[in-house]
């Protein structure tokens, strides 16, 4: 701007001055009327005298009522503005225009829909899938005053956690503190049970639980009573196991055999629970009564009350007048006074509330609560995050069309519209397209809710007749409405109709900095959710490709649930490996997928008096090593050429480490004792996982042992098909077990099933940062789109002037490109702190590398690239006659 200019405008100091203390309704026409006394002064009379004379007008306003902010209604404002017709026409009016402009710019009002019905169908999926978590056991009735009776202790100073109780303990509970318990159940571990009714047989889940467990869990009692338990030969069945079993018929009364062994008469039928709740799959219900007059190690233990052996599970529902934290301090030393010898890992029972069972299943090294409630608080933001990047596409978009406004503003404002109505016009449109995408939004999340079930493990269904829902999605659609239009509803009706209807307006060379801070946050979002989707998946296969011991291609297990399959071991062997079928054929307490089972009590040569030991324990048969393809550092396997091998005994890598040994063979052949029963150790073999991948292995022993088998392991032989090996194994055990399923499992599948959770929340992940990368570059094709329309006229003068497709494509992309750069830059250190602390949860972990963030950041250059370059390339090959043609 020359000097000249610069002297022929009003004092600018004066007109800050006016805007400071002028009244907001009164300003425009008074500093219009000025302006233009100023510009006749300064042709008629010289620019000094008009600048002496437009400083003596601005200070003779100064006045009360000039500078008195509220605005007196006129009679006509008495007797309509508040009148309920007018109210509607105005609405009316918002409304029309608001739809005339939306239909008006179609791509721009598709673009800001589309992307804000998918953000927020993301975050509707996301709070569903919340709900569903938060609402996990209030299936219950008094699910509020329900816990397990669990013990924590130190053991070689790490803290540990488990629900593994006495068999003693419920009786204790009950009758030390009645007056603290409704309800005191024992209860079996949920396992398999083979149930059968004349020609129908199946294997389904279900536990042994005391008589008052159905009144606890407050069953919905299709048939029958609570209390059917009592007797000690009944059973409950869940509704779709009694149809399964009786089809049409009255299940009452009816004799059930359970496990080829016991005949049961079904006294109930109760209602299938839910799938969001600890119990989902409990298909029948027996007594624990029956439980312990029918295992004799069961009835071993109650009746020699046993506190050291801790196999069951124990309960309780508290009194309406107790509480969890009070009744705990009560219990705390139970098992001490009943088993003083474990006084040296400090055993303290406590309750854990069915409230926490879900969210708050497990504890830190720390010994503080964790578990699933990370994810809950993980995807909450990420739904939260998802809305955000939407949203910030309608600001985005609002903001950069307000030049194709401005007029629009200042004449509205000319012809007497106050602000507030202009606000009130935004914020018309806003909502509009907000209530749109709302509707839009519900429409996605009906067709998408199947495959996210399946994705998440869920059974959510589309809350149709929850009013609370519809109250919260109107709420969520206002806020998000006004959240969304508050910024480009303030911004555009600041517009002053001076400036505006004297020509294009001037934003200024800041104007674009607010768009470009929202694009980078966009983002910054999206590379971050790219970078932890790779890093759980990074972890996941770390986990995978771990070595785990042993070879467990077409490997199976059968669970000897039956009394037939016990006693016959070498008949069962010699039938399996005649069919071809099967390489071999081995016994076990676990299958090689669990450890469930460890003890102290273990003595060897050098052993420090002070060091208290706990050892997985696992029984086997002869041919488990070669069954399951144990890998030897030192020794040799179990066999039956040495005698002394009837008390054998195999350990890990891990058990001689923990040991204090440096070398294996410092133990292979040497005695080790159990109980005060010697053991030769024979050999010992690489560690085999057999719990979670994501920990270190367990110290373990294996000991011959036949008493102890529970599953039978089975190798398939690799050279004959699956289907037709799986069918002679079943013909052999249908000729041992005729009243029983073949039932079998793969135990790489089983194995498999050890990453659910981790390949769930990665999967989740993984489509949400897709989701969050579409809603970012929607708003990028926008901007670019605008930006190419904006600079029309500047890419026909470059290219009369000479300049390229490919300049003209460099000089179009490059501000968005900076853009992501910064973005990437930002998002690295956040994505590494975050997932650091994440992965510390994992004792065997992954590394975070560095070509994770290379990867990330080009993965995101590239598809902004491919974004921007339509609209670039598009405005680059445009006709220059067309584009500096006149208006």
């Amino acid at each position: 701007m020359s000097r000249h200019e610069k002297l022929s405008k009003p004092p600018s100091l004066a007109d800050k001055l006016l805007r400071l203390f002028c009244a907001p309704h009164l300003l425009e026409s008074i500093q219009g009327d000025l302006h233009e006394a100023f510009i006749y002064k300064a042709e008629s009379a010289g620019i000094r005298k008009a600048r002496l004379d437009y400083w003596w007008e601005v200070l003779g306003f100064f006045k009360l009522r000039y500078i008195r902010r509220k605005h007196a209604p006129s009679q006509w404002d008495n007797d309509h503005s508040s009148h309920p017709l007018f109210i509607i026409d105005m609405l009316k009016n918002y409304l029309k225009i608001a739809f005339r402009n939306l239909a008006k710019n179609r791509g721009y009002s598709a673009i800001n829909i589309g992307g804000l019905g998918l953000g927020m169908a993301v975050a509707m999926l996301i709070g569903l899938w919340i709900y569903d978590e938060f609402a996990f056991d209030k299936y219950h009735k008094n699910y509020d005053r329900i816990a397990k009776v669990m013990q924590k202790g130190a053991f070689n100073n790490e803290i540990f956690h488990n629900e593994y109780m006495p068999a003693p303990m419920g009786k204790e509970l009950g009758v030390k503190f009645a007056d603290d318990f409704e309800y005191v159940i024992m209860s079996s571990w949920n396992s398999e049970h083979i149930l059968s009714y004349g020609d129908r047989k199946f294997t389904r889940k279900g536990s042994y639980l005391s008589a008052e467990a159905p009144d606890m869990f407050s069953l919905n009692m299709k048939q029958g009573a609570r209390a059917g338990l009592k007797d000690q030969n009944s059973i409950m069945l869940s509704e779709s196991v009694a149809q399964a079993l009786f089809g049409t018929e009255n299940p009452i009364d009816k004799i059930v055999k359970l496990d080829n062994s016991m005949n049961l008469r079904v006294t109930g039928v109760y209602e299938d629970l839910p799938y969001n709740t600890e119990f989902r799959d409990l298909s029948f219900i027996a007594p624990w009564s029956l439980y312990v007059a029918t295992q004799n190690w069961v009835k071993t233990a109650v009746e020699n009350d046993e506190w050291n052996n801790n196999s069951w599970q124990t309960l309780v529902q508290i009194s309406p007048n107790s509480n969890f934290e009070t009744v705990s301090e009560k219990i705390r030393n139970l098992k001490l006074e009943h088993a003083p010898e474990t006084a040296f890992f400090k055993p303290e029972i406590f309750l854990h509330p069915m409230q926490k069972w879900h969210l708050y299943s497990g504890w830190d090294k720390a010994g503080n609560l964790d578990g699933r409630i990370q994810y809950v608080w993980l995807f909450g933001i990420i739904g939260v995050f998802v809305l955000l990047l939407a949203s910030i596409n309608f600001m985005n978009l609002s903001t950069a069309r307000s030049e194709k406004r401005a007029k629009e503003v200042g004449i509205r404002k000319a012809v007497g519209s106050y602000r507030t109505q202009l606000i009130n016009q935004f914020f018309t449109e806003s909502l509009m397209v907000v209530a749109l995408a709302f509707v839009l939004s519900i429409l996605l999340v009906i067709v998408i809710l199947p495959f996210f079930n399946e994705i998440a493990d869920k059974k959510i269904a589309f809350p149709f007749d929850n009013a609370w829902f519809w109250l919260l999605g109107v709420a969520f659609t206002l806020i998000t409405g006004i959240f969304s239009g508050i910024y480009p509803a303030i911004y555009l009706s600041s517009f002053q109709p001076v400036k505006v209807l004297k020509g294009v307006i001037n934003m200024g060379r800041y104007a674009a900095i607010p768009r470009k801070v929202l694009v980078v946050l966009q983002f910054t979002v999206s590379v971050t959710l790219i970078i932890g989707t790779i890093i759980v998946f990074k972890q996941i296969q770390h986990a995978k490709n771990r070595p785990i011991g042993y070879d467990r291609n077409g490997l199976i297990t059968v669970n000897m649930n039956t009394p037939e399959l016990y006693g016959h071991y070498n008949a069962l062997r010699s039938d399996l490996l005649k069919t071809g079928a099967v390489v071999n054929m081995s016994t076990s307490s676990t299958p090689t997928t669990d450890m469930n089972s460890s003890n102290g009590g273990f003595e060897w040569e050098g052993k420090d008096p002070n060091f208290k030991e706990n050892f997985g324990t696992i029984a086997v048969s002869h041919d488990f090593g070669k069954t399951v393809g144990w890998e030897f550092i030192n020794g040799r396997d179990l066999s039956r050429e040495f005698a002394t091998d009837s008390l054998g005994m195999v350990l890990n890598e891990k058990a001689v480490k923990y040991m204090g040994l440096k070398h294996p063979s410092e133990i292979v052949g040497k005695i080790m004792k159990w109980q005060g029963k010697p053991f030769t150790v024979v050999g010992v073999i690489k560690d085999m996982v057999m719990d979670s991948p994501f920990k270190p292995v367990d110290p373990t022993v294996f000991m011959l042992d036949y008493n102890w088998a529970n599953v039978i392991n089975m190798k398939l032989n690799p050279h004959q098909s699956a289907t037709s090996s799986l069918a002679k194994v079943g013909a052999v055990f249908r000729k041992f077990n005729p009243g029983s399923p073949f039932d079998y499992k793969f135990t790489d599948q089983q194995y498999a099933l050890k990453f659910a959770t981790e390949e769930r929340i990665a999967r989740l992940a993984s489509a949400f940062a897709i989701l969050a990368i579409l809603i970012s570059c929607l708003g990028l094709f926008g901007l670019a789109s605008f930006t190419a329309e904006q600079r029309t006229k500047e890419i026909g003068v470059r290219k009369v002037l000479g300049a390229s497709v490919a300049n003209l494509w460099a000089l179009l992309s490059g501000d968005f490109v900076k853009l992501v750069i910064v973005s990437c830059v930002i998002s690295a250190p956040v994505a590494y702190y975050f997932l650091s602390a994440w992965l510390l949860k994992y004792e065997y972990r992954t590394e975070i590398s560095w070509w994770v963030f290379v990867a990330a950041a080009s993965g995101a250059m590239l598809i902004t690239m491919i974004t921007v370059s339509y609209q670039a390339i598009k405005a680059a090959l445009l006709d220059p006659v067309k584009s500096l043609k006149s208006e």
